[in-house]
């Protein structure tokens, strides 16, 4: 897929400054601190415009979704940053229309909704699982377009990165996880079943960014085989896709405790406390 201006750099820093490895951790750090309190100037932007975004994170397994998705809300309120990860459906889902599941999770005024992975499932897994028939994943890919415009000429705000892995990088970390106590939660059969079936994603996903990548709803594709620099990278150009203005912050007064009423005294019984062990 060719380049795309994504607009104004707002990040002031890159990761390439600094020598070896140490330097380059001091750089990433740096570079995602300036980034994170911009996400907090977007935050305030989309409280007080009513700005409504959607940002759809498909990819390859172990490709580095989490990690992006952390570094974008961990400095945020979730009540405005809404992170949606949905399970398999339900029963009762599965008779549903297939979009019904995804649009009830669309934002309001006031709101960024971060899909961890999405209605993309039909083109991805569930194609090639055989979860969904070959009619209604090619049903998929001739609506969803469509919807996507509605969705934009609504006002929302839609943004949709796909992150690529080679595949020497990806079995590293399955490996990592299957290694890892820590990480061994991440690896579900299903990344076992991506792992084997490589050639089949690469063929739904080519096809499915192929078919769905409109000038309404461009895939912006996101090289993760450096985790770090796949951060700076998209969170950079997530933000300078989005017109948000910095909101002049009104300083509230802390004022001044009032004094203890007299008579009030320390409740003698406070409860148990926790073991000191640090």
């Amino acid at each position: 897929m060719g380049d795309r201006k994504g607009g104004k750099d707002r990040s002031g820093d890159r990761t390439g400054g600094g020598a070896g490895k140490a330097g380059r951790e001091r750089a990433y750090r740096h570079a995602l601190g300036r980034l994170q309190v911009e996400i907090a100037h977007l935050q305030a932007w989309v409280k007080a415009s009513g700005a409504r975004v959607v940002v759809v994170f498909e990819g390859r397994d172990a490709a580095g979704k989490g990690g992006v998705i952390k570094r974008l809300t961990e400095k945020v309120s979730p009540r405005v940053f809404r992170v949606v990860a949905l399970p398999a459906p339900s029963d009762r889902e599965k008779t549903q229309m297939y979009m019904q599941r995804y649009v009830q999770h669309l934002p309001a005024a006031g709101e960024v909704v971060i899909f961890d992975r999405s209605w993309y499932n039909r083109a991805g897994v569930e194609r090639v699982m055989g979860f969904c028939t070959e009619a209604e994943a090619r049903e998929f890919l001739a609506v969803v377009p469509h919807l996507e415009e509605l969705m934009t000429r609504s006002g929302i705000v839609l943004l949709k990165y796909f992150l690529t892995v080679s595949q020497e990088e990806q079995e590293r970390r399955f490996r990592q996880r299957i290694e890892d106590p820590v990480r061994q939660w991440k690896l579900s059969p299903m990344d076992l079943e991506s792992y084997r079936r490589w050639w089949d994603y690469t063929a739904a996903y080519d096809e499915m960014i192929r078919l769905t990548d409109t000038p309404h709803a461009p895939w912006w594709l996101v090289d993760s085989s450096d985790k770090k620099a796949a951060r700076i990278n998209c969170l950079t150009h997530l933000l300078a896709s989005i017109p948000y203005e910095r909101v002049p912050y009104q300083t509230p007064k802390l004022g001044k405790r009032k004094k203890r009423p007299a008579g009030v005294a320390p409740d003698p019984t406070p409860g148990t406390p926790v073991p000191s062990v640090f």
